[in-house]
């Protein structure tokens, strides 16, 4: 009894005004004897039902993942200048698998761990993440995992550097199914299934075939047929921390919505629906208490934190591709594996950061970046530690001239990554009030203002400001046009 009661009060906002179900509830309950009843009139272990009911929601609504707190080094414990010790390597080739996965596993179970109760409900009566902050930062994840997955490898120069990163990727991959992580095992996989990496003959070739067979199985697995029957299967075997695919639940509750009727004899309140909307919102929900089997280094979120702050339109991903790889019109192309569909439940939002955002993620980066490679704690770092930072990027300027020989400080690491991200972030910065950018030809060796590039290609090769004499690649600089040189290089 307590029990439905509980569930009832919870959800009938979902069918019923909450003063329309107060009234009605008052109606079948008068208040016969004052001992029994609370002060609305409601018998008393309804009156404590709601009690109990708000409590729960207000925790729900603040339920927000805690993480281990990373110790507090004090100054008198921080590393001399002498000591020539590193805390933690911010290079991608460095990264281990299994680093990389519990990383990810930690910045998306924050994000899991924030969705609410009221966020949830919000979402099935209204079918859209729009003007839902905690699933649009969900989508926003899971879709920034995918193309940055689809960005490392393709800003790798050769063929055997694509496949090496495509090797990581798939050890990343199954440390996430060790994990349990499921979400984010489908943005990795959709990633590495994009058309824009499969298509890539030359890459897939050099892939050894325990690597082909691992993708082929978690495309199995996470396969949309017969609605989820591999993942919802496995899924259900999975005890302790796990961490659903968040768009294949939120389309169970909007089907049970739509599905089951609010009202049965056209007065009565449909308690089956209700019923099965709550269990499965508390699964969810309950997910929230679980211990990660695992602890994370904040510098090294901050580094992955930046890198799914970028953003590509699909033109743009498939632009790098055919630079990396041409179409050759004597290879047959193969049917790829139909690749799982990433946050297609949050189609139509394209969330992106905002300015302010952006600058504390670059900020965060960047202290984070000092923290470990200023060994001398004066504001500098070599110049060959942050060209390895900086390919952890798909984006690569020129950096200016730097006031040290072979260093680079703080604020020119600032600069460098603000540059980069107001680009690839899509954020603009105010870039036409300075510039009036206009596709150009050139009919004379031309190389690039900023990263001081040769211009290749018959037309419209770079842009051209009419009013400054400043000469550029397209905004993706290096990584389109620019790097069409390296690839020619490599095929002779």
């Amino acid at each position: 009894g307590t029990q439905l009661v509980h569930m009832t009060l919870m959800m009938h906002t979902w069918v019923v005004p909450s003063q329309t179900f107060a009234q009605k509830l008052l109606s079948l309950y008068p208040p016969v004897l004052l001992s029994d009843i609370g002060p609305t009139g409601a018998p008393s272990h309804v009156f404590r039902s709601i009690n109990q009911i708000r409590e729960q929601e207000s925790l729900y609504q603040r339920s927000i993942f805690v993480f281990p707190r990373s110790p507090h080094v004090n100054a008198s414990q921080a590393p001399s200048p002498s000591v020539k010790k590193r805390k933690v390597s911010l290079i991608f080739d460095h990264m281990e698998p299994d680093e990389m996965a519990e990383h990810l596993s930690y910045l998306e179970f924050k994000n899991f761990c924030n969705v609410s109760f009221l966020d949830y409900r919000s979402y099935v009566v209204r079918g859209s993440v729009r003007d839902n902050p905690a699933l649009e930062r969900s989508v926003m994840m899971c879709n920034g995992v995918s193309q940055w997955v689809q960005l490392m490898i393709l800003s790798r120069h050769t063929a055997q550097q694509r496949a090496q990163v495509f090797t990581k990727f798939i050890h990343v991959a199954q440390k996430l199914r060790v994990l349990q992580n499921f979400n984010t095992l489908m943005a990795v996989t959709g990633g590495l299934c994009h058309s824009s990496i499969s298509r890539l003959k030359d890459t897939s070739n050099l892939l050894p075939p325990d690597i082909t067979k691992a993708l082929s199985e978690f495309t199995e697995l996470l396969s949309s047929r017969s609605n989820y029957s591999n993942y919802r299967r496995v899924y259900s075997e999975c005890k302790g921390f796990k961490v659903p695919i968040l768009g294949v639940h939120l389309k169970d509750l909007i089907s049970l919505n739509e599905a089951l009727p609010d009202y049965i004899d056209e007065e009565k309140i449909n308690l089956s629906k209700l019923q099965h909307l709550y269990s499965n919102i508390n699964d969810l929900l309950a997910i929230h208490s679980c211990t990660p089997p695992f602890e994370a280094n904040k510098d090294l979120l901050h580094l992955l934190t930046l890198s799914l702050d970028l953003y590509y339109t699909e033109d743009e991903i498939y632009e790098l591709s055919y630079t990396k790889e041409p179409k050759n019109p004597k290879i047959q192309t193969l049917t790829p594996v139909k690749p799982p569909v990433v946050a297609e439940w949050g189609s139509g939002v394209t969330p992106r950061l905002d300015s302010d955002t952006i600058s504390n993620h670059v900020k965060q980066m960047v202290d984070s970046v000092m923290k470990n490679y200023d060994q001398n704690q004066d504001g500098y770092i070599s110049l060959e530690d942050f060209e390895k930072i900086a390919a952890n990027f798909p984006f690569s300027f020129r950096t200016q001239e730097t006031d040290r020989e072979g260093q680079i400080s703080r604020e020119e690491i600032t600069s460098y990554f603000m540059r980069g991200m107001s680009v690839c972030a899509k954020l603009g910065y105010n870039f036409n009030d300075a510039h009036n950018f206009h596709e150009t030809t050139y009919k004379r060796p031309t190389f690039c203002d900023t990263c001081g590039g040769f211009l290749w290609g018959v037309i419209k090769q770079g842009y051209h400001c009419k009013g400054k004499i400043t000469i550029y690649h397209n905004f993706l600089c290096v990584f389109t046009k620019h790097q069409l040189r390296s690839s020619q290089d490599q095929v002779k």
